[in-house]
């Protein structure tokens, strides 16, 4: 299942759990209808329907069963765990957003290196849940709570390290190519790439300096970039070709496929804008293929963007022939 998919059904934790009542029992009485997501399984699937004569029981019906076990049994175990092996309240009244508790997973396999340089709370609000901003943990005290249980720390400290730079790697076993990725979306859903063995990195968004110190031995392997198409993930992906060159490696920008949904660049939450009086919004033509230069003057010309993780990765990766 891609990030985006979960991203988009925008289910809480209290839908979750609902729904896996709806598969273990056959009916819920949870109120779930408040999410579109569900009410398209109500009114467009027909795998909920209300109990007759009772509207506030949900049954469901007979393909609902595969349908959960094929989109949700999986992860749905997989919060369980973490809810028990950390000891978080995993209640109803926890209103955690799925997404967020692809992020807390995200923060247990990866505790060890997150607390080596612990930041700030809201660096890391602004660095681990990506594009929540940074008083996201602040305004969501329980969700800040399972955090700092995950992290096995009292609170987060006053002050930044001297210096915070956090690379974070999916490893497989028999890795074939790497793809070094702006965003922490695709290391959260890693089982594909794993599958795959494609081994995913993050450097640290704009913060590319980490790349300095990276072995030569570990840029052996074929490296690709996945990136937001806007000004500030084109100029990124830059700045690691040209670190990349100096260290005798090199790698190459991923191509959204051609139906890919483009965003006006004034989408909630995102700030990067194009500047159209320079030419290709002052990004060096030389770092960037024919085609890939015809889809940024596109977006220019638009005023558009196409999100990273609104592409599945594996789609992502045929599409470019790798």
């Amino acid at each position: 299942m891609s990030t985006n998919h979960i991203y988009k059904r925008n289910l809480s934790w209290r839908h979750l759990k609902a729904l896996h009542q709806l598969y273990t029992e056959g009916f819920t009485r949870s109120k779930i209808k408040d999410n579109a997501y569900i009410r398209h399984l109500f009114s467009k699937k027909k795998l909920i329907k209300h109990k007759s004569g009772n509207t506030n029981i949900l049954e469901a019906q007979p393909n609902f069963k595969s349908f959960y076990e094929k989109n949700f049994k999986e992860n749905y175990e997989i919060y369980i765990k973490l809810f028990s092996d950390y000891q978080i309240d995993s209640d109803a009244r926890r209103n955690y957003l799925e997404e967020d508790l692809l992020t807390l997973l995200f923060i247990a396999n990866n505790k060890h290196n997150l607390k080596q340089q612990l930041s700030t709370v809201r660096t890391f609000s602004a660095t681990v849940f990506d594009g929540k901003g940074s008083k996201y943990l602040e305004n969501n005290l329980s969700l800040k709570k399972a955090v700092c249980k995950i992290l096995s720390i009292d609170d987060f400290p006053e002050n930044d390290p001297k210096n915070l730079l956090w690379r974070f790697v999916i490893d497989c076993t028999n890795p074939i190519l790497i793809v070094l990725c702006e965003n922490l979306a695709f290391l959260k859903i890693p089982k594909k790439a794993k599958e795959k063995n494609v081994e995913l990195w993050y450097v640290g968004g704009n913060n590319v300096k980490i790349v300095d110190d990276i072995d030569k031995s570990k840029l052996c392997l074929p490296i690709y970039y996945s990136c937001d198409w806007d000004y500030h993930g084109l100029s990124i992906y830059s700045s690691i070709k040209e670190k990349m060159k100096k260290k005798g490696a090199t790698i190459k920008l991923l191509l959204p496929p051609s139906n890919s949904q483009m965003l006006p660049v004034d989408s909630p939450n995102h700030n990067s804008q194009w500047n159209s009086s320079k030419s290709l919004s002052g990004l060096k033509p030389s770092d960037f293929t024919s085609k890939e230069i015809e889809l940024i003057n596109k977006l220019i010309q638009k005023n558009q963007w196409i999100e990273e993780e609104s592409n599945d990765l594996m789609e992502v990766l045929s599409f470019n022939n790798v």
